[in-house]
């Protein structure tokens, strides 16, 4: 008893233990996440704070939550509790569109994935960033970071960032000590004028770099600036920058035939000066480029020898010759018109260069062309031809053709063509046309001649069935006896059925009506007045002879009898 008694209490204590370790941890899972910042609406591991007009970060954001949503307030560099660094579970911030004006400090310690957007950022430490050991995706877009507002190697402090976009800044050169396993870095829309050479030193890791809508030109970049960036390196977008094609940019021509086909490098196109506004950079000759007699292009090298090995043996220059004319200048896009009529321009153009889309835009020209809304179309590469239709007659239209996007390095929408075009007059018509319109108005008379005369035929025939039926209820009326003579007030009806055996008077005078022999040889008949019962008139009984008629009036109701004659 004494052993059943003891395993029973091992038994009990056994399944006390096990329970109560089991709501512990859900205790200490779900609690923490149950208590939620009294400015906020939390749900699971989110955490709304945003568009309430705060000016800090709340109080009371514990253990458990996993998103911080923070942006469209009024949150300012004092408004980071100290409190907040130490909450380990927290892994992306929405800080966008707040009042902030340098890189925050006091951040979760453990974010991932932070959102600074649309403030006021002018300055970035290293001890901000440095507090940032896991950060791996960082947006600083349209602030007013500068150059100089970025402490030298403060991005570097954030030794985990694979993302880094400084879109819309002030930047006059690339930051200097960019982490080693960036991944992509967006610089565009910025104000950066030249690169150094040492700017992408060790960023071997880099995968995509943009620089479209910069103020680089031919002298702003140095050579070997890219060359460590090759390795790893998909996509260079440099768009939209003032390359100048003189003798100097003859080192950037040599640097992108030797880059492999892999790497997508757009962008890189003449802006000046006009002879060769709009070519490639990369198909640029020495002639092209006004070079001295006597430059050569050197090919640019495409690896790299350890400084224990001899270098090879130089590669002969390319042969040069005496410079020529040049051809003539032509447009990347030509553009062509044939007006059909007064409502319609068929618009044609030809490319030298592969294109995957175009956009056709056409405005009508004239004093109200603010007031006019220009019409768009988008078509694929293939396509070199279009057909628009629905113009007013003798108007004049300015018809665009843009790339929208190409397969080489021409920018999207760079390469434009646009000319004018006026439809005819509505009293123009081509032969064929007016043959074609007279063939129409044939067939639409025919087409009425002939409806009309089915008209007619259905009218004429439903008259004459009309008058038919008509005239045959005329003729079938007239054959019943009892309407032979008959008087509008008379009528006959027995039950629902007509009946003429009966005949009823609705004068108040009362008449004599004599039948004929026919009906009295018949044999027997009866005659019943019918009166209304106000009138107080009925029959009574009366003995009659034969072949005579008796009326019997009496003050009482009709009785059942009646006479025989």
């Amino acid at each position: 008893m004494e052993f059943q008694a003891g395993f029973r209490n091992n038994d009990w204590t056994s399944f006390l233990r096990f329970w109560l370790t089991v709501l512990l941890s859900l205790h200490v899972q779900f609690s923490p996440v149950s208590s939620c910042p009294k400015e906020c609406r939390c749900d699971r591991t989110f955490v709304y704070c945003n568009e309430r007009s705060l000016t800090s970060v709340p109080l009371g954001v514990q253990e458990g939550y996993k998103t911080l949503f923070l942006h469209n307030n009024q949150i300012n560099n004092a408004g980071f509790p100290l409190e907040l660094h130490n909450v380990a579970s927290v892994d992306t911030v929405y800080l966008y569109g707040n009042q902030l004006d340098e890189f925050p400090l006091n951040l979760p310690r453990n974010v991932r994935v932070l959102h600074l957007q649309e403030n006021n950022i002018q300055t970035i430490s290293r001890a901000a960033l440095a507090q940032l050991s896991m950060l791996e995706e960082l947006h600083l877009d349209d602030n007013s970071i500068s150059t100089v507002g970025v402490e030298e190697g403060a991005f570097r402090e954030a030794v985990s960032l694979k993302l880094l976009f400084l879109t819309k800044n002030h930047l006059s050169s690339i930051p200097i000590g960019l982490p080693a396993d960036l991944k992509e870095l967006r610089l565009d829309e910025n104000r950066i004028a030249d690169i150094d050479e040492d700017a992408f030193q060790n960023v071997t890791s880099l995968q995509r770099l943009l620089l479209e809508g910069n103020l680089l030109e031919d002298d702003a970049i140095a050579p070997g600036t890219f060359q460590d960036l090759v390795k790893n390196l998909r996509h260079l977008i440099a768009r939209n920058n003032l390359w100048r094609c003189d003798c100097n940019i003859k080192w950037v021509i040599a640097w992108l035939r030797s880059l492999p086909s892999a790497i997508n490098v757009r962008g890189f196109t003449c802006q000046s000066p006009e002879r060769v506004r709009g070519m490639v950079i990369r198909d640029l000759t020495l002639d092209a480029i006004d070079c001295p007699a006597g430059t050569v292009l050197h090919p640019w090298p495409t690896h790299s020898y350890p400084s224990t090995m001899p270098p090879p043996n130089p590669t002969p220059p390319f042969p040069h010759f005496p410079p020529g004319p040049l051809p003539p200048y032509e447009d990347p896009l030509k553009i062509s018109f044939h007006i059909v009529n007064s409502t319609c321009i068929d618009v044609s153009w030809e490319s030298y260069f592969t294109v995957t889309a175009y956009k056709v835009t056409w405005v009508k020209m004239g004093q109200s062309l603010m007031s006019d809304i220009t019409r768009e179309r988008t078509v694929p590469g293939s396509q070199r031809r279009l057909s628009l239709s629905n113009l007013e007659p003798r108007s004049i239209y300015r018809i665009c053709v843009y790339v929208l996007d190409t397969l080489n390095t021409y920018r999207p929408g760079e390469d434009t063509i646009c000319s004018e075009a006026k439809t005819k007059s509505t009293s123009t018509y081509s032969e064929s046309e007016q043959a074609a319109q007279q063939d129409n108005t044939s067939t639409l008379l025919l087409a009425g001649v002939i409806g009309g005369a089915v008209l007619v035929v259905l009218v004429t025939l439903l008259s004459l069935f009309c008058w038919h039926m008509h005239k045959k209820s005329r003729s079938s009326s007239s054959k019943w006896k009892y309407n032979r003579g008959r008087r509008k007030d008379d009528y006959c009806e027995a039950g629902t059925k007509k009946d003429n055996s009966i005949l009823e008077m609705t004068e108040t005078n009362f008449q004599i009506v004599s039948l004929n022999n026919e009906q009295l040889l018949k044999g027997d008949f009866r005659i019943q007045p019918i009166y209304t019962p106000n009138g107080g008139i009925g029959l009574r009984d009366c003995h009659l002879s034969n072949n005579s008629i008796a009326y019997c009036k009496s003050s009482n109701v009709p009785s059942v009898d009646f006479c025989h004659t």
